[in-house]
């Protein structure tokens, strides 16, 4: 597998990435757990190291999914994960309208990181504010 260096670190990812989200959430119900740790290992087998997933997406479900596929890999992988939105107390039904309202302040910033590096069951990630 190539591999790609991410900006001007020395971290080190495949070229191929596997995203998470379809697994919890977005194209239909949930997929079963068990299948989806299977392929998320099976990736790793197979010389995938970068993975992706957010907060929003289950909502958290899908951090805690990746979290524990990866958990007895986590020194040959490297997980991104994104937050900077919350609940819409406004927002629909649907996954777009739900999460759609904005927080990025530090104390916020630090409260989340902290709960996603938990669920990702890690002390280090790859992590994004969302501006869109």
């Amino acid at each position: 597998m190539e591999t790609r260096k991410l900006g001007n670190s020395n971290l080190e990812v495949s070229a191929l990435g596997l995203g998470c989200m379809g697994m919890s959430v977005g194209y239909g119900p949930a997929s079963d757990k068990k299948e989806m740790i299977s392929l998320i290992r099976t990736a790793v087998e197979r010389g995938v190291t970068f993975f992706d997933t957010a907060e929003g997406y289950g909502p958290f479900t899908n951090e805690e999914l990746v979290g524990e596929a990866l958990a007895p890999l986590r020194d040959q992988v490297v997980i991104a994960t994104k937050f900077g939105c919350k609940p819409d107390p406004n927002g629909g039904p649907a996954l777009n309208t739900r999460w759609t309202a904005q927080d990025s302040r530090p104390e916020h910033v630090k409260e989340v990181a902290e709960a996603s590096l938990k669920r990702l069951k890690t002390m280090s990630s790859i992590c994004s504010i969302s501006t869109a």
